[in-house]
Formats: structure tokens, C-alpha cells, sequence
């Protein structure tokens, strides 16, 4: 069978240390029911460096500079300085950018002129955008920018601050006096989510040596709705995404269900590779601002910095078999039903052993899973323990049950066929397709032949249902064989059918004569 394949990838963080403070959840709602509570007042003290972000572990497994194994090798806590690994703001799938540097990709992809940065700050980062390899090409023009009186004006007018430490550099106007889905707010989120989506696109292009020009399609499959009163969540992230990417020839559409929409849009790409209808779909999604320090109340508790302090980008290619490139099984695919239920048990077996099952595999024929991949540095301490360990063992436990595994296999298999959590916990960064990337590699390589990226999601967030998500597939190393492009072109083979018929018409009308 001629399946589709992962042709690239691309993975960023950005540090985003300010916006956490003034924008994320956690922080927006303590300020709204007590300004003066003790987390907002230690903060400051436990914010991290950006020098302190590139030489954390984790993050530097999600660019490509490490493999997410090699995580069982570096001593915890990861955050403590004399666990760092010399790190690079650049890996072999992306980059971690720096909240300066963001600020300004910000500001070009808003087309409505809604964020505003101020002439100093203007006149201090264009030097740093001179040098950076993507955005010096992207053709960024920041203007003049505004003083600070007028800055200050709008955040009067309840604009959005953007913060440099105490420095006020710039803000996001509201774009409506009354629309609610039209505020400051929430077109920082969205703006975020866009920016950050475009930054993993154009990594991917770049670390590739690839032509966005000849993308066809963009699934967008972040947690975020645009749209206004009369449509809240209308879209169209994707489209708005391409636009800024340089993706020319491509249409696209927003996918969404919550965590589990990142591997919902790499099968419905695959899908439509398969079935001939594009050639080059991308899946993309940028960060989430909500998710900044979510979690950072427990994380001072324990005296530790907060680690949520990153946004999180990937985007996928998936095309046409190529030979070479990892293949999606489109033929093993597991998902959740309606009717499946929602204990581990039976989420596991739909998603793992069901397709399994349905080709004649067992649970040790894939080499690696990649599951709900949240750094469980994060996690921990807020009382949820290692998900990506809980959900390895729940496989593991399953297996047992079904006779693949003997009990005293369990945790050896944990080991094996699992991997650390490495992922920021951006709600639908972290489910499974954080390992695509590496995956590649390690297929490339010669040290693994299938995994199974496995995305699950919670739809009773939405008070529209009590209903459970997931769904799961298997990508492989590639066998080396391709449908054989035709040497002959479209226009060559119609004028070969067109004159056959011609000929056939001919000698019909020479029997009847």
C-alpha cells in the first residue's frame, strides 16, 4: 500500500516571562481577585532566564538538539543549574526565541495594526532582527513606533501591556468598543497563537530547505477560537497563518477537539495525501497564553522557578511517498468511539491494542510511544505525577492482562517503550506529536521501526459533553518503495487517450460503411 509520508518537521519554544505575568490565566485571575496576593508579589523571584530556558534539558529535547532518552541520563532536577546541558538556541528541528525577539514578530503578523511597540524599543531590537536568519527575511517593517505617553494612553482604553522586566514597550489594542471576542485580551491570545504558529512553519522550512510555495493545504489545531459576536469561534487560524508564512498556493481550515486535535490533523492530512486531493499538507499550532503558569502557584510552594514559562510551536508536512521519509499507517488507526467509555482501560484498548489487533500486531511490534508528553517537572508538583510514566504503565498493564507481556515485563517495558515527558504543558503541544520529529531521526538512523503517537483530549471542558477523546496512528520506516511516477505527463497521456478514442470511432465507422 502507498501511504503518505512525514516529510518534515519543526519544533520551537519562545520564553515569554512577561506575557505569563500579565496574560496567563492563573495570573489574570489572582490579580482580578486579590492584587495584592503573596504569589503575584514572589513572582518576579522565581521567573527564569532566557540563558536558564536553553539550558534546560527538556527544552532542549523538544528543539532536536537531544534525543528524549537521553533525558534518563541527566540527573533531577533538571531545573537546577548543575544539571543544565550546554545548550543552543537552535536545534536540528527549531529554535527557542526570546520574548524581545517575539515581540516583534507580534507586531508583523497583525494586519489590523493593533499592536503598538514603542520607538525605543523599535530602535533597540531592529539590530537583533538584522541577524536573525528567518526574520531578517520575512521583510518586517516595525515602523516609527509610539512614545510612551501614548502607550500608556491606550492601556487606559483597556489595551493589553507588553512588558520588557519593568519596561513598558508596547501594548495590544482591543479591536471593538463592545465585542467581548474582539478584546485586548483575547486578541493577545490569538495573535500569540498565530505568531508562534508561523515561527514553527517557518523553522520547518527553513531547517529543511523547503519551498512554502509549494504547500496545498494548512490544518490549524491550536486550543484557540477567532471570530467575533455573531461567530465566535469562526476561524480561520490556518489560512491567516499561511498568509503570513508565505504558503502562496494553499487553502486551509482550523481542526479543533482540545488536546487530541494535533493527531486528528495529521490523519485528516494523511487522508487527503492518500486520497490524491493535495500533495503537501501541513499541520501547525502555536502557543497558548492561558497555559503560562498554569501551574506556578505549586511550583513557588516547592521553591522552584516556574517552569511554565515557555510557549510551545510544531508544524508537520505530510506528503506524497517519497521513499525515504517515514510513512503514516493509514491502515492502524485507533479511536475513540462514542461508545467506548472513558476508564484507562478502555480508553488503552481503543487507542493501543484495537488497531493493533486489526493487523496482526502486538503491543512490543512498536518501538516507541508517545503519549500524553507533559515534563513531568511541571506536573509533579502540582499533584498530577508523571503522565507520559502513568500512561506507559497503563499500556504495560493492559498487556499483562492480555497475555503480551508477563508482570515481571512491566516496568522494563515502561522503560523501553516509553521515553521522559519533554514537552511544555500547552494543553495540545504536548500530546504525542512532540515525537514525530525525533522519531524521524531515530527511523533514519536505523534504531527504531514503528511508533504510535497517541492524542487524547478532554471535550467535557466545553460543558457540551461528558465525553472523553483520542485517536492514535503508527508511523514507519520507510521500505524504500514508491509508487512509480509516470514519465509521461497529464497533457501527453490525454492526448494519447483522446486520439485512441478517435482511432476507435474511425474503425466503427468503417465497419457500418
Amino acid at each position: 500500500m502507498d501511504f503518505p509520508v512525514i516529510k518534515a518537521s519543526g519544533y520551537i519554544l519562545v520564553h515569554t516571562p512577561n506575557i505569563l505575568k500579565e496574560g496567563g490565566s492563573t495570573q489574570t485571575t489572582t490579580r482580578a481577585k486579590n492584587p495584592d496576593d503573596e504569589y503575584l508579589k514572589k513572582l518576579d523571584d522565581y521567573l527564569r532566564s532566557f540563558e536558564e530556558v536553553v539550558s534546560y534539558a527538556p527544552n532542549q529535547a523538544y528543539i532536536g538538539n537531544i534525543l528524549p532518552d537521553e533525558l534518563k541520563n541527566i540527573e533531577q532536577p533538571w531545573y537546577e543549574e548543575q544539571n543544565f546541558v550546554e545548550g543552543n538556541r537552535y536545534g536540528d528541528f527549531g529554535e527557542i526565541m526570546p520574548e524581545d525577539e517575539f515581540y516583534v514578530l507580534l507586531k508583523h503578523v497583525d494586519v489590523f495594526d493593533l499592536v503598538k511597540l514603542s520607538s525605543d524599543f523599535i530602535s533597540e531590537i531592529e539590530p537583533k532582527v538584522a541577524e536573525h536568519s528567518i526574520l531578517k527575511e520575512m521583510e518586517i517593517e516595525l515602523g516609527e513606533g509610539e512614545e510612551k505617553s501614548e502607550l500608556e494612553a491606550l492601556l487606559d482604553k483597556h489595551a493589553e501591556p507588553l512588558y520588557l522586566g519593568e519596561t513598558l514597550i508596547g501594548c495590544v489594542k482591543k479591536a471593538h468598543e463592545s465585542d467581548v471576542n474582539l478584546n485586548a485580551h483575547t486578541i493577545l491570545e490569538n495573535l500569540v497563537a498565530k505568531a508562534s504558529a508561523v515561527l514553527s512553519l517557518k523553522n520547518m522550512a527553513f531547517k529543511n530547505d523547503l519551498d512554502l510555495a509549494d504547500i496545498d493545504y494548512v490544518l490549524e489545531c491550536s486550543e484557540e477560537a477567532c471570530g467575533d459576536i455573531n461567530q465566535r469561534g469562526g476561524g480561520n487560524f490556518a489560512k491567516a497563518i499561511a498568509e503570513m508564512a508565505g504558503c502562496v498556493n494553499a487553502n486551509g481550515s482550523d481542526v479543533r477537539s482540545f488536546c487530541a486535535a494535533p493527531a486528528h490533523a495529521v490523519v485528516n492530512a494523511a487522508a487527503l495525501v492518500k486520497a490524491g486531493i493535495y500533495d503537501n499538507v501541513v499541520v501547525v499550532a502555536g502557543g497558548s497564553v492561558a497555559k503560562l503558569g498554569m501551574n506556578g502557584k505549586d511550583h513557588i510552594k516547592k521553591e522552584m522557578p516556574v517552569l511554565e514559562d515557555t510557549l510551545g510551536g510544531f508544524a508537520v508536512l505530510i506528503s506524497k511517498n517519497d521513499g525515504a521519509s517515514p510513512v503514516i499507517r493509514t491502515d492502524i488507526i485507533g479511536r475513540h468511539k462514542v461508545g467506548t467509555g472513558s476508564s484507562p482501560q478502555a480508553v488503552i484498548s481503543s487507542l493501543v491494542t484495537d488497531p493493533l489487533d486489526e493487523n496482526d500486531l502486538g503491543i512490543k511490534d512498536i518501538d516507541k510511544y508517545s503519549v500524553e508528553m507533559q515534563n513531568p517537572e511541571v506536573t509533579k508538583p502540582a499533584g498530577a505525577g508523571d503522565v507520559p510514566e502513568s500512561n506507559y504503565k497503563m499500556i504495560a498493564a493492559l498487556g499483562v492482562k492480555r497475555g503480551d507481556l508477563e508482570r515481571k515485563e512491566l516496568m522494563n517495558f515502561v522503560k523501553e517503550h516509553g521515553m521522559p515527558g519533554f514537552a511544555p504543558t500547552q494543553g495540545h503541544i504536548p500530546s504525542g506529536v512532540p515525537f514525530i520529529g525525533p522519531a524521524a531521526k531515530m527511523m533514519r538512523d536505523g534504531q527504531i521501526e514503528k511508533a504510535m503517537i497517541i492524542g487524547k483530549g478532554s471535550l467535557f471542558l466545553g460543558r457540551m459533553t461528558n465525553l472523553f477523546d483520542g485517536v492514535s496512528f503508527v508511523i514507519e520506516k520507510n521500505s524504500g518503495v514508491k509508487k512509480q511516477e509516470s514519465s509521461v505527463s497529464d497533457t501527453e497521456i490525454k492526448n494519447m487517450i483522446a486520439g485512441a478514442m478517435r482511432q476507435m470511432a474511425d474503425n466503427l465507422l468503417g465497419e457500418t460503411e
